[in-house]
């Protein structure tokens, strides 16, 4: 490995930090980081503002003044090349003179899409990309994914024990994991566009799904996510706690005027594959969470609409009265559905896998 690239590298560490502290408040936008760096020294440095404020870039260079003459910017996305609810950063890189600029990831937005690079090279900056991607990747599946697929990052939530139990056979289920699963489980959240769940999963626990609490991080500076319940025969009591917001909260059912009355936004029935585009393309909800019982976590996996599935297992044993994980069928070997596992967490005694669905059936 090359001294540039070492210290390419170290800077675009830099400016994935600041991308980090931004990723709870920039929804439907990418979390992006910016440093600008001159004789080895940063002199300027941002992240991405809410929806409506200014982009990384634009921070990183205020701060910088005209020192940013000559000096290079390390940016975790490639810089905008489109007039939004703010002008062009590649414009503002150029107008600054910057000398070089290094890039993480290529936007596949549409309106970007290599058109930011090319208005830096055409004005004479040097380009890098590619540099720490998968980092920068990473930070914005959903945006990512959005972006090229048109469809949403579907992230799905399972606890169980060792024996692969969720529940007691009476539906006692609190609390199988310990308080740092719990709590990792608030972080999920907090990135998330949307949780969805099922109706049963309301009458039975009368969740919330909200963000309660996350360490370091002022509750009021997150974008709480949007809750949706899928109530395709209208049981959800107006009393539920999941109604304390409603204004966050989207129901797919039969249209009832006490919803409306409350403020909660009604979805028609459709099929799961439908609510995702519809959710992506018409609210701009590009992360997805489903906490749900075994019925409908099922019915995401066999529809082949999971990204990833984190799976926090308990080192306790419930029994095989208790109830399982999903619902899913399977009469051969053939028909199983198998995952790669990404990372292993250990959140006190309890675990995390990071899974991923084989794309190809055995």
């Amino acid at each position: 490995m090359s001294n540039q690239l070492k210290l390419d590298q170290h800077w675009m560490h830099e400016a994935l930090n600041l991308a980090k502290t931004a990723q709870f408040r920039t929804r439907p936008n990418p979390a992006v980081g910016c440093v600008i760096v001159k004789d080895q020294q940063v002199i300027g440095r941002g992240a991405t503002a809410p929806v409506g404020g200014s982009h990384a870039e634009v921070f990183a260079l205020h701060e910088a003044g005209e020192a940013a003459h000559g000096a290079t910017a390390y940016v975790t996305l490639e810089p905008c090349a489109h007039y939004g609810r703010t002008p062009p950063c590649a414009e503002a890189l150029v107008k600054a003179q910057i000398k070089r600029v290094v890039v993480a990831c290529l936007d596949p937005n549409p309106l970007v899409a290599g058109k930011g690079i090319e208005i830096l090279t055409q004005a004479g900056i040097e380009v890098d990309s590619g540099v720490c991607e998968s980092d920068a990747q990473q930070l914005n599946l959903g945006f990512l994914k959005a972006m090229a697929d048109k469809m949403p990052y579907v992230r799905l939530k399972v606890a169980s024990s060792l024996d692969g139990r969720t529940a007691m056979a009476s539906g006692e289920s609190k609390w199988i994991t310990g308080d740092l699963a719990r709590q990792d489980v608030q972080y999920w959240r907090a990135i998330s566009g949307a949780v969805i769940t099922g109706i049963q999963t309301v009458l039975a626990d009368d969740c919330q799904l909200n963000v309660r609490s996350l360490p370091n991080v002022a509750l009021d500076s997150i974008v709480q996510p949007k809750r949706i319940v899928l109530d395709r025969q209208g049981q959800l009591p107006l009393n539920a706690k999941i109604l304390a917001q409603p204004q966050d909260v989207m129901v797919m059912g039969p249209y009832r005027q006490a919803l409306a009355d409350l403020g909660v936004t009604q979805l028609e029935n459709q099929s799961l594959a439908m609510l995702l585009h519809t959710l992506c393309q018409q609210y701009q909800i590009y992360d997805v969470l489903v906490e749900a019982g075994a019925t409908l976590s099922s019915a995401f996996l066999q529809a082949g609409l999971v990204d990833e599935m984190l799976h926090y297992i308990a080192p306790t044993l419930l029994g095989q009265s208790a109830r399982t994980m999903f619902q899913a069928d399977f009469q051969t070997l053939a028909q199983q559905q198998r995952f790669r596992l990404k990372d292993v967490t250990q959140l006190g005694d309890d675990l995390r896998l990071s899974l991923l669905p084989q794309q190809e059936p055995l």
